[in-house]
């Protein structure tokens, strides 16, 4: 009877209610259990098809043409499956009853979430920081940064910290949000195949200079937008975390492009402003010293809580896309 009561509330609520729903579970089930660990994850399973795939760089025999059409082969079908699975298993749940459709798309949302994880792996950076083992602190740093950590201070390594938290809100956090509200979980999946395959080979570097320039824009494209959003919700939250809001917009319409992605630093020229900071800056990686421009002034140095006060920021301004994407949500299919 309950059940009964639950399929006629919904059927009642439409289409909007449903995908809002759906992407609030999935979020609330990040906040509370955070990302789950298991052989079969979505995600995993992307980043096995794709090293698999890794394997066509072969077949190039060094042609760079031949290279790049292979990577956006294994790109656009990569993306595609991952529309196209979890569209299927959706329309075949929910003809068959609508509460099971939801709790199996909830289910979905909430795996593509990393809000929980991005604070708990920064967290262990800041506990070990905070009993004095840096020794500890730079290897949990290792977990979550490329550039090189084992000589890194204290300063140095709070800063790498909130620099992954800030850069990562975006494609981690708000960025699947907006998808999963406009498309629900097909769209939210699809949006995470490019998140990976620009993680895994969308690199400048000799071997995926071409096979993965196509993934490499094509993560710049579905960005474009939601890097921008997140940094003006960022922005938009900064009183509610205690932080500089004047200066977070300062910076930010200042250093925005201060990085050779076009998104990269959107949010984290928020978060240097905001923290009265600078950020980015040079760094080795692989014993490698890489030039970057520096973001933010220098107003104070970094310091060990600023990793608590990225993260509230970094909650604050997800919290506040929820809020107000699936108000949108709603409202666009009601009119």
């Amino acid at each position: 009877m309950c059940l009964l009561w639950v399929e006629i509330f919904i059927s009642n609520c439409g289409v909007g209610m449903v995908v809002a729903a759906v992407v609030v579970i999935g979020f609330v089930a990040d906040r509370v259990f955070g990302d789950p660990v298991y052989a079969f994850h979505p995600v995993r399973l992307m980043g096995f098809f794709i090293s698999k795939g890794d394997n066509l760089l072969k077949h190039s025999k060094q042609n760079r043409a031949a290279a790049f059409f292979l990577g956006m082969l294994l790109s656009v079908f990569l993306v595609a499956a991952c529309f196209a699975l979890p569209f299927m298993l959706l329309f075949f749940l929910y003809r068959l009853h609508i509460v099971l459709g939801i709790v199996v798309e909830a289910v979905l949302c909430y795996q593509i979430f990393a809000a929980k994880a991005l604070k708990d792996e920064s967290m262990k950076v800041y506990y070990a920081l905070n009993n004095n083992n840096i020794e500890e602190a730079r290897k949990w740093l290792s977990w979550i940064v490329g550039r090189d950590t084992q000589n890194l201070n204290e300063e140095e390594i709070s800063k790498a910290a909130v620099e992954t938290i800030a850069e990562n809100l975006s494609d981690g956090v708000i960025a699947p949000m907006i998808f999963l509200l406009i498309g629900g979980a097909p769209l939210g999946f699809a949006y995470k195949a490019v998140n990976t395959l620009d993680s895994m080979i969308g690199y400048k570097n000799e071997k995926y200079a071409y096979f993965g320039k196509f993934a490499a824009r094509m993560d710049d494209v579905v960005n474009f937008v939601p890097s921008r959003l997140s940094a003006l919700l960022m922005i938009l939250t900064t009183p509610f975390c205690g932080l500089n809001t004047g200066q977070a917009w300062k910076i930010f319409l200042r250093d925005r492009y201060k990085h050779n992605s076009p998104n990269s630093a959107q949010t984290e020229s928020v978060c240097a402003g905001a923290l009265e900071v600078s950020l980015s800056g040079d760094h080795y990686y692989g014993g490698i010293l890489v030039q970057k421009p520096v973001i933010g002034d220098a107003l104070r140095p970094v310091v060990k809580e600023d990793i608590k006060l990225t993260n509230r920021l970094m909650y604050a301004s997800s919290w506040l896309c929820l809020l107000l994407g699936a108000a949108v949500r709603i409202l666009v299919y009601a009119l």
